[in-house]
């Protein structure tokens, strides 16, 4: 395997001398394994403590020996990545911009980036406006990846916004493979909003999407640690379930459920009462 990665990496350094390469272009695009949107939920319905445990997850787990070999294992051995906390459509914050890790080194300069950042929290949850603001984000990055990843960790469905599907498709559209991480749990919000019953299935049939979209879920903040470290060496290693394999990588076996409507803004209180 060692010796595949060297070849390839002879072969766009050769690549880089034909004529016709602009070295212009080659400045401005960089080649990297993956180019990687972390989209961390920080909405009203997630409190003070739920928003650190969130933090302190991504950090562990952007540190962690196992997710660095993960990303000096491809073929370029580098990844570029970006973490952006978001709530309403009012809101998106980028916490830590387009940054290339190679290394431990330049992982832990990542993650202390992300440490470091105030934890701010906001109204509303609009997944559709987050998957907007990624694509947004890739043109002009600086970067070429062979694949483009939106990474979205979330407790609570699309509430604010356009339809999450049709945000959602486009990306796909695009070349963009979502993958999602679910937080599931039956704690009301600081507002007093009962979370959604199988936030895990909303996910599944509304959220993700793409070539190889998966999903790990998260049972409880407390777990949301072991789960985003998980994810992140799937997706960094390019180890996408097959398509007979199972897109949902979950903490325990499911009981049989019914999937919430993807569209549920206005819906949401009759809905809830409902079931």
């Amino acid at each position: 395997m060692q010796a595949f990665r060297t070849l390839i990496r002879t072969v766009i350094a050769l690549a880089l001398c034909l004529p016709g390469f602009s070295t212009a272009t080659a400045a401005a695009q960089k080649p990297v394994d993956l180019e990687l949107v972390l989209a961390v939920d920080v909405s009203g319905s997630i409190d003070a403590e739920e928003a650190r445990l969130q933090r302190d997850g991504y950090v562990a787990a952007l540190t962690d020996p196992d997710v660095i070999e993960a990303i000096t294992s491809g073929i370029l051995g580098r990844v570029a990545m970006t973490y952006i906390e978001w709530a309403g459509e009012e809101y998106t914050t980028t916490v830590a911009d387009w940054t290339i890790v190679h290394d431990e080194a330049s992982a832990r300069a990542f993650a202390a980036r992300v440490a470091r950042a105030p934890i701010q929290t906001a109204l509303w949850t609009s997944i559709s406006n987050i998957i907007d603001h990624a694509l947004s984000t890739f043109p002009g990055n600086g970067f070429e990846g062979t694949r483009r990843v939106i990474d979205i960790s979330g407790d609570g469905p699309n509430n604010q916004g356009g339809l999450v599907t049709k945000f959602r498709d486009r990306a796909v559209a695009q070349g963009v493979a979502i993958n999602g991480l679910p937080i599931v749990n039956e704690r009301a919000s600081p507002f007093g909003w009962p979370a959604l019953p199988n936030l895990d299935l909303y996910y599944a049939n509304c959220v993700i999407g793409g070539p190889g979209s998966f999903m790990v879920v998260a049972n409880t903040f407390a777990d949301f640690a072991r789960a985003i470290r998980k994810k992140l060496i799937l997706e960094i290693a390019d180890a996408r379930p097959h398509a007979s394999q199972e897109r949902i990588v979950l903490a325990a076996t499911p009981k049989p459920r019914e999937a919430p409507p993807c569209d549920i803004g206005e819906q949401r209180v009759q809905w809830l009462l409902e079931n």
